[in-house]
C-alpha cells in the first residue's frame, strides 16, 4: 500500500509474496464473479450517499461562499469576459456579496415553490454568475445539482437525464427547448425554471447585497450533494454521486497541495474547477473558451483576459496549453502574471511542460494532478521533477534508482491511500486486498480517502464493478494501469481496458507510445491492437505535424518510426515494448474527448485501424 506519509506498509510493498495475488485466479471464474458482485453491491448499498432528510449534522459545501460574503462582500468572486460589437474587452463582475445574495434567493425561492431537500435538479446553465448562484443555492437548500456535459452528444445526454429522474429542471432557453422536444427524458420533472427571466430580476436586486445572510443549514456529510457526470471518454457516461464530505475533502487537499491564498485570480479554463474558487476564496475569471471545445480559442484574447484581470493561477486541459504555447513562441509573447498552472485531463509530455515554463515568469509552478471525476486528486507532480526525470532517462544518469515505464504522475497526496492490485476484468472478490505488488510491477490503481466517491447514481452494476470494501477500507478502482518506482512515485501506463493482449504477452499502450511521441514530426500517436484478444497485433496510429502528413514526407516519417521501433530490439522484453511495432497508420486528426480535448478515443481508433488494416493501407 502507498500512503502519503511514511509507513511500514510502504516498506512491506517491496517484499510481499505473490501467492495471495494469484489465489483467486484458480477459483471458478463465474462463481467468483457472482460472489464478488453480490458483495460489492451489498457494500455499495450500505456506503452509497443517501437522500437528504431532515437530519443534519455536518458542514455544507456552500459554507465558504457565505462566510467570505460576510467577511468581505465587495471582493470579486467572478469575472466573465465579454466583448462589445467592436471587439473591446469588458467584464461582467460579481462580488461575493452579490453571489451569496443570489444563491440565497435560489435556495429560498425553490423551496417556496415546492422543491424538497434531496430532490435532484437538472442544471443546464453555462459558466457564469447564474451557474454559480444556482449551484451554491442548491447546496444551501439541500437540493442536488445534476451536471451533465452537453458535449457528450444528445442521445447520451437524454439517457443520463432519464436515468437521474430529476424532479426539478433549471436551464437556459435552449435547454428548455430540448426538454419540450424530448419530453420522455424529462418526464420526472415537476418544477421547471428558465434562468432568464427567473434570475434576471434577482440579479438586479443582488446588486444591493444582503448583509445579514446567515450560515448554511448543516447537512449530513453522507447525504448526496451533487451528481457530476463523467465525460464518457473512457466508457459510457456515469453519474458520480458526491457528498458534502467529498467536496470539502477535495477543497482541503487542493489547498494543502497548491497553497492558494485568498485574493488570487484564477483563469478558469475548466468550468467544473471554477466551482472550487469560492471555497478557496479566490476570484474566478471565465475566459472566452468554449467548455465543449477547449482546444478552439483565440490565444491573443486569452492572454488579453489574463493580463486585464491580473490572473495568478490557471487550471486547464493540456489542449489549452498545446495551442497557447506555440502561439506565444512564434510571437515572442509570455504570460508574465501567471505563477501557477494546473494541467489535468490527459498525460502531459515533458516537452510541453518545458515550453510552458519558458513563457511563464521565473519561479512559476506547473503541476499535473492525477485523478478522475470519482476521486480527485490522487497524486501530483510538478514540471521540475518531470523534466529532471526526463533528463535522467535521456542521459542514462540514474543515481541509485530505476525509472519505471510510463508517465510519472507523482506521489500520492496527503491522507490518501493507493494500492495496486493484479489486473482482473471482473469484480474484486473477498474482504481482503491481494498482497501489495512489488515496485516496478504493473497493477490496477485503487484509491481510498475522504475525497473518494462511493457510488454511481442509479447504476448499481457500475458501482459494484468499481467500488469495494476490503480490510475495513472503502476503495475505488480507477481502471488505470500503473506501477510504483523504487521511491514511491506512481507511473501511469494506460487504461486497463486499452491494454493489448498479444501472442507475446500483455502490452500497456503509454510506455510504448512515449518514444514515438517524442519524434518532432509526431503530433499525437496511439497504440491499438488489431485482432482477437490473446493474438492482437500492435499498430501505431499517428497524427503527423503539419507538413509531414502527406506524400514523400509521410513516407519518410513512417520509415523513421519503424527504424526507431527496431532500435529497441535488444531491450528486455522487446516484444512487449516499442520493438513490437511493425505497422504504422496515419490518421488526419486523432479523435479526442469533448471535455478536455486531450484524451484519445482509443476504441474509435481501434475500429478505424481495423478497417484500414483490412484495406491494405498500413505501412
Amino acid at each position: 500500500a502507498h500512503d502519503a506519509a511514511p509507513s511500514a506498509a510502504h516498506d512491506a510493498a517491496h517484499s510481499a509474496a505473490h501467492s495471495a495475488a494469484h489465489g483467486a485466479a484458480h477459483d471458478d471464474a463465474h462463481s467468483a464473479a457472482k460472489r464478488a458482485a453480490h458483495s460489492a453491491a451489498r457494500d455499495s448499498a450500505h456506503d452509497a450517499p443517501r437522500p437528504a432528510t431532515a437530519t443534519a449534522s455536518g458542514p455544507n459545501t456552500a459554507d465558504a461562499l457565505f462566510a467570505r460574503a460576510r467577511q468581505d462582500p465587495q471582493a470579486l468572486a467572478l469575472r466573465v469576459a465579454r466583448r462589445t460589437l467592436l471587439g473591446r474587452l469588458y467584464f461582467d463582475d460579481t462580488t461575493y456579496g452579490e453571489l451569496a445574495t443570489l444563491a440565497d434567493f435560489v435556495s429560498r425561492d425553490l423551496l417556496r415553490r415546492g422543491a424538497r431537500r434531496g430532490d435532484r435538479v437538472c442544471l443546464f446553465v453555462p459558466p457564469g454568475p447564474q451557474l454559480f448562484a444556482c449551484a451554491f443555492g442548491l447546496f444551501r437548500a439541500g437540493l442536488v445539482p445534476v451536471l451533465i456535459d452537453p458535449g457528450m452528444g444528445r442521445a447520451n445526454l437524454l439517457a443520463c437525464v432519464k436515468r437521474m429522474a430529476p424532479r426539478v429542471f433549471i436551464g437556459i432557453r435552449r435547454a428548455v427547448l430540448l426538454r419540450r422536444l424530448f419530453p420522455r427524458a424529462f418526464a420526472s420533472v415537476e418544477l421547471s425554471m428558465t434562468v432568464d427571466p427567473w434570475l434576471r430580476d434577482a440579479q438586479a436586486r443582488a446588486s444591493a447585497p444582503q448583509t445579514d445572510l446567515g450560515p448554511c443549514p448543516p447537512h449530513n456529510p453522507r447525504h448526496e450533494a451533487a451528481v457530476l457526470f463523467t465525460s464518457g471518454s473512457t466508457g459510457p457516461p456515469k453519474g458520480v454521486s458526491y457528498t458534502h464530505a467529498n467536496f470539502l475533502a477535495q477543497t482541503e487537499r487542493l489547498q494543502a497541495l497548491y497553497r492558494f491564498t485568498p485574493g488570487e485570480v484564477d483563469l478558469s479554463c475548466f468550468p467544473l474547477f471554477a466551482l472550487f474558487c469560492p471555497s478557496l476564496g479566490i476570484t474566478s475569471v471565465i475566459p472566452e473558451v468554449n467548455p465543449s471545445r477547449p482546444a478552439r480559442f483565440n490565444p491573443a484574447r486569452l492572454l488579453e483576459v489574463a493580463a486585464a484581470t491580473g490572473a495568478t493561477t490557471s487550471f486547464g486541459s493540456p489542449a489549452i496549453w498545446r495551442r497557447l504555447v506555440p502561439w506565444c513562441q512564434a510571437r515572442g509573447r509570455t504570460a508574465p502574471g501567471i505563477r501557477r498552472v494546473l494541467m489535468a485531463g490527459a498525460p502531459v509530455p515533458p516537452d510541453l511542460l518545458a515550453d510552458l515554463q519558458a513563457i511563464l515568469p521565473a519561479g512559476a509552478e506547473v503541476h499535473t494532478p492525477y485523478g478522475a471525476t470519482e476521486s480527485l486528486p490522487v497524486a501530483s507532480i510538478n514540471a521540475s521533477e518531470v523534466l529532471a526525470l526526463a533528463l535522467m532517462e535521456a542521459t542514462g544518469k540514474r543515481p541509485g534508482e530505476r525509472l519505471a515505464p510510463g508517465t510519472c504522475v507523482g506521489r500520492v497526496v496527503p491522507k490518501t491511500q493507493v494500492r495496486l492490485i493484479p489486473i482482473i476484468d471482473g469484480p474484486v472478490e473477498g474482504n481482503s486486498l491481494p498482497a501489495p505488488l512489488p515496485a516496478n510491477t504493473l497493477g490496477e490503481v485503487c484509491v481510498a480517502g475522504p475525497q473518494v466517491t462511493r457510488a454511481y447514481a442509479e447504476d448499481p452494476a457500475a458501482t459494484a464493478a468499481a467500488k469495494f470494501s476490503a480490510d475495513g477500507v472503502f476503495w475505488h478502482r480507477m481502471g488505470d494501469g500503473a506501477c510504483f518506482d523504487d521511491t514511491g512515485r506512481l507511473w501511469f501506463q494506460g487504461r486497463i481496458g486499452h491494454r493489448l493482449e498479444t501472442a507475446a504477452g500483455r502490452i500497456m499502450p503509454v510506455p510504448v507510445e512515449l518514444p514515438f511521441q517524442a519524434h518532432s514530426a509526431v503530433r499525437r500517436c496511439a497504440l491499438v491492437g488489431i485482432g482477437p484478444r490473446g493474438a492482437e497485433i500492435p499498430v501505431l496510429v499517428v497524427e503527423a505535424e503539419a507538413g509531414h502528413a502527406r506524400g514523400a514526407l509521410r513516407h519518410k516519417l513512417a520509415g523513421e518510426l519503424l527504424e526507431l521501433a527496431r532500435s529497441f530490439a535488444n531491450a528486455a522484453d522487446a516484444d512487449l515494448g516499442p520493438a513490437a511495432v511493425h505497422t504504422v497508420l496515419f490518421h488526419p486528426s486523432l479523435p479526442v474527448d469533448v471535455r478536455h480535448n486531450a484524451k484519445l478515443d482509443r476504441p474509435a481508433l481501434k475500429r478505424w485501424a481495423t478497417e484500414q488494416f483490412k484495406g491494405g493501407t498500413a505501412r
